[in-house]
């Protein structure tokens, strides 16, 4: 579905949003609310956003959510604020509260036995410098290398997985600078319709997201009255319902909702 009518959409969610006085404002975090960065320990959010995010958490009645494919902690430190939001990290599989506590979803034995055999492939055909192991899931990650051998890279390890993710039945995906291999049945679609699930019947919800991965959150969303957000510079299909350009057009709705919300700019 293509986005349409940008300006309307947006509107009515803002109206809505005011009216209300309460709303829930869920976003990605790599792509979204920092730039992607070579140096994945390096990839703060852009000028503005920490500030923006910390002032509608502590001046108003928001419910703020992180999700991630990262392990959560990682999130929390990138992102830099007090208090901390709510993150989900892993695509869903970790979900770290405010206060510190971490709930982990369990991966099978066989499932776990798939990630270790992932990760012994890449021992073999010396890519395990490019991995990163994560709570159910082994990504590869090939972002600042030359174009061509990007491209090498990721058609040998998506030949190399796909055996292994048709026979164990889990998730391989590629995402923007590389590609994993993860377990089924938790993604960003259901963490963010499990958030929807706690809300107050029509508290107003929006999801801001760039990547691949996201689509599975566009998608869960589309029965429901909940904003959905493409941020990313240049234009791709999507399911999301409109598209900003960061940093600019991400600093101008987070500004918004600041103030439509009933927040101190």
């Amino acid at each position: 579905m293509p986005v349409s009518n940008t300006e309307r959409q947006r509107t009515e969610f803002f109206g809505r949003l005011e009216a209300r006085g309460s709303g829930a404002l869920v976003l990605d975090y790599d792509g979204t609310l920092a730039p992607f960065n070579k140096d994945r320990d390096a990839a703060f959010p852009y000028p503005g956003v920490r500030e923006l995010i910390a002032g509608i958490m502590t001046t108003t009645a928001t419910r703020v959510v992180l999700i991630s494919g990262r392990r959560a902690e990682e999130v929390k430190k990138l992102l830099g604020i007090s208090p901390t939001p709510e993150i989900w990290g892993a695509h869903g599989l970790q979900r770290l509260q405010p206060n510190g506590r971490c709930e982990s979803v369990a991966i099978t034995d066989r499932e776990a036995g798939a990630l270790q055999e992932a990760a012994a492939w890449l021992e073999q055909n010396c890519f395990i410098h490019l991995a990163e192991q994560k709570p159910g899931s082994i990504a590869v990650h090939w972002r600042g290398l030359p174009a061509d051998e990007s491209e090498g890279i990721a058609n040998r390890v998506r030949s190399g997985w796909e055996g292994l993710a048709a026979q164990e039945r889990m998730r391989l995906l590629e995402f923007d600078g590389g590609i994993e291999l993860r377990v089924s049945g938790n993604d960003k679609g259901k963490a963010v319709l499990t958030v929807f699930g706690e809300l107050a019947p029509g508290t107003p919800l929006a999801f801001l997201g760039d990547d691949l991965t996201d689509e599975d959150a566009f998608m869960a969303l589309q029965e429901t009255c909940s904003l959905t957000v493409l941020v990313r510079p240049e234009w791709r299909e999507t399911h999301a319902r409109i598209w900003l350009r960061p940093p600019e057009d991400l600093l101008d709705f987070l500004t918004e909702w600041l103030e439509r919300s009933g927040g101190a700019a």
